[in-house]
Formats: structure tokens, sequence, C-alpha cells
């Protein structure tokens, strides 16, 4: 893939910072009419190493709004951030325990390496894909996907786990260069320390590890019109030109992915001592609602509007398709939007009455009413819009019905991140969506 500039669209970014030169705003409603400042923007301008790259370094100082009411935001959410907790933790650990399934489907196709077996380490690839999506919604606020420690400066595995978009010819051969990539370059050995020093690193779709690395080692490129890649089954026999590369490269990235998993689950456990839930848990309790909102918020109005539906929109390009060697860029959507409802209105570890939105109907009861509305409209868009993404969407004439459905999903995001902002400024939080004009 060769570089390109991307216009990127974006909502607008609201904060209340602390620090000095800025102004502290008082009133909640006035955030919303507050410009970005420039030293904020240039840390939430980020870059896209990992889906948008790991957007630390965009947090404010503070995530609490202030007020001249003493009692305006005097409330009680400790339920909310320890209902929280558990459903991040309970969300990793359903996506590490999917993503071992997959490990134990690419184990048994890479045993036995036919066509039978690779249809099941795809079906397993997808299957796994859908936990995951929903743990999206814990990105953005420097949680441990995106920072390794709450006081360091360190990236987390998020760039290693999901990044994109993927350069396919540097992993592996492509047509019109079936040598290239590092399977095929034998003065790289194929370890885990040399794909990750490899990693990333010239050009940020250099990508060599993560979720879509191992869907093009399953897919192949996608060259179809009307499905996904077709990848044979015979690129895995053992002692075949670069296969056993091929099958070392494929094993090594798949258990990666377990382990980095396994960590961020770890480091949500509620049990557990000095990990970032007890971190979390220690935190103001306004200073975690704001936690919240940004990984809600953020995903919605920036990355699912802005970086992987709006810019795909604008290029018509196929590599700006999210998972397009798979062709399952539908559920990406639909599976991001769905975590980012289970953090507002709860899911199967939040007790009861301990949702944002339990939160919000108690405090806020219209504002609920309003955001609820917003999901609705969201959850509506993304179930019209049509798949396959890259032909009905992609390639589809500009007044097409599936351009014009996910023009609409563009705009009900952009909607619901602006609610979002609202309930926020409610409950006296801060909630900031970035934008960033123009990126290369």
């Amino acid at each position: 893939m060769q570089g390109k500039t991307k216009l990127w669209v974006g909502i607008g970014a609201f904060l209340v910072a602390s620090t000095a030169g800025e102004r502290v705003l008082t009133d909640p409603a006035a955030v919303l009419l507050s410009p970005l400042p420039a030293a904020l923007a240039a840390g939430a301008a980020g870059g896209e190493g990992g889906e948008g790259g790991g957007e630390g370094g965009g947090r404010p100082a503070t995530y609490k709004l202030g007020s001249t009411d003493a009692s305006a935001f005097n409330f009680d959410a400790s339920a909310q951030v320890s209902g929280y907790i558990a459903h991040v933790f309970n969300s990793y650990t359903n996506a590490h325990q999917a993503a071992q399934r997959l490990q134990a489907a690419i184990d048994r196709f890479l045993k036995s390496p036919t066509a039978t077996t690779l249809a099941d380490a795809r079906n397993a690839w997808v299957s796994a894909r859908v936990p995951y999506l929903k743990t999206e919604t814990f990105r953005f606020y420097d949680g441990p996907i995106d920072l390794k420690s709450p006081q360091g400066d360190e990236e987390g595995p998020e760039g290693h786990i999901n990044a994109w978009p993927l350069n396919e010819a540097f992993i592996d051969g492509v047509k019109g260069n079936p040598k290239a990539g590092l399977v095929n370059d034998r003065k790289v050995p194929v370890t885990r320390a040399a794909i990750l020093e490899r990693d990333q690193v010239s050009d940020e779709a250099d990508v060599t590890t993560g979720w879509h690395a191992i869907e093009f080692l399953l897919w192949g490129q996608d060259l179809s019109t009307t499905g996904p890649g077709d990848r044979k089954a015979s690129d895995y026999a053992p002692g075949k030109g670069n296969n056993d590369r091929r099958r070392a490269y494929l094993k090594i990235v798949t258990d990666m992915l377990v382990d980095d998993l396994g960590g961020l689950a770890k480091a949500w456990d509620p049990a557990g001592k000095d990990n970032y839930a007890s971190f979390f848990k220690a935190l103001d309790e306004r200073e975690a609602l704001g936690r919240m909102f940004a990984g809600m918020a953020s995903l919605a109005g920036y990355e699912l509007m802005s970086e992987r539906l709006a810019v795909a929109l604008d290029s018509g390009d196929q590599e700006d398709e999210h998972s397009c060697f798979s062709d399952t860029t539908w559920q990406d959507f639909l599976f991001d939007i769905r975590g980012i409802r289970e953090v507002y209105s709860g899911g199967a570890a939040t007790p009861a009455g301990a949702s944002l939105q339990a939160l919000l109907a108690q405090r806020a009861p219209e504002i609920n009413n309003q955001v609820l509305a917003a999901f609705a409209a969201v959850e509506a868009a993304v179930e019209a819009l049509p798949r396959p993404f890259d032909r009905e969407v992609l390639a589809a004439p500009k007044d097409s019905a599936g351009r014009k459905a996910a023009e609409k999903l563009v705009a009900d995001l952009t909607a619901l991140a602006a609610k979002l902002q609202d309930a926020g400024a409610a409950i006296g939080v801060l909630v900031i969506v970035p934008t960033v004009a123009k990126a290369e």
C-alpha cells in the first residue's frame, strides 16, 4: 500500500483544563462552546500506529468540570466505577478466551493444512473478533491498552493487536510480487523478536502483527469483487518453498495476540493488586467517569465515524476498508457499536443499577433519553449498512443506496458522540472527541 494523505472528519473537541495558561470553565454548558486549546490539540491529534494509534498524549489534565455550585456534582458513582471494572475485565476475558479458541484452530490447521481446517481457522478468526471488537471502547484514555502504566509513556499493546491499515507486501507475497515480505526474506529470522523489531518502523502501514496480519495470512489478498480473499491451504503445506516460514509466522503472531489479550484481562482483574483495575478504582469518581465517556465518544465520533468510515468513503479505496481480506467490515462496525452501548447501558457483568444509563436516568433523564435515541439511530443505521462493504459501499456510485446508508451512519455516529458529550457535561464530566483536520 502506498502512503496517502487522508482527510479526517471530526465533530469538534472540547475540554476544561486546570493547567497554567488555560481558562477554567465553571459552567458545564460552556464547555460545548469552548475551542480546543492548542496544547491539547497537538496531543489529541495522535497518529495512526494501530487503528488511530494509541491516542495517549491527548488526555486532559482533569476530566472534572468545575462549578460555582458546590453541590452541583455531589453524587455517588461508586457503583458505576466498580461495575465498569467488572465489565471491562469480563470483556477482555471473553476476548482472550476467544483468541485461545482461534489459536487452537490455527494449531489444528498447521498440523493438517487442508481446505477444511483452513475454513475452520477462518471461522474461528471471525468468531474471535466479536468479543474483541466490543473491547475497543476501552481505549482513548491511556488505559493499559494504550499505555503500559498510568504513570509512564511506554505504549501499550494496542498497536500490536489491531494495527491497520496493513501493507500486505510487507508480510508476504502479493499479486505481481509473489516473493515479497518477511515470509520470503530468508535473511530475516522468523522469530517473535524479529517480527516485533520490524513492526511499523518506517511506515505505519508496515504492520507485522495482530488481528489483520493473521487475517491476511488466513485469507490472502482480497482480489474479488464478490467475496473475500482465497488463499489456498497448500500455502501452508510443510517443506515446500517458504511455507515453513509462513507456518512459523502465523503461529508466532497468533500466540502473541493471545498473550496480549491475556495481559489486558489481568490488568483489569478486580481481584488484582497493583494493576490498572486497582488504579482505576482509586481514582476520583468523576475522573473515572471521564475515562468511560472518553472511550465511548472517541470510538463513536472519531475512530468509527472518521478513520474507519468517512476516510474509506472519501478515498473509495479497498485498502481503507477495515477488515478487507475477510470481508467482515460490517461486523466490525456492528460489534464496536454494541461495545459502546454496553458501557453505557450495562453488560453481562454490570450489576443492576450500576450502569451509566442508570446514573443519567436519575440525574438528567431528558439527556439520557436523547442518548438512548441516538444509540437507537446508530444501531438501525449499522444494521442497514450493506455488505460486503467494498462492493456495496466503496465501489458503488456516489448516489447509490449503499453510499447513502454509510453516509447516514457517519451522521448518526456524529450525533451520538455529541449526545455523549451532553451526558458527560450533565454529570460534571469533560468528554473529548478529538478532531484532526488533516493527517499524513
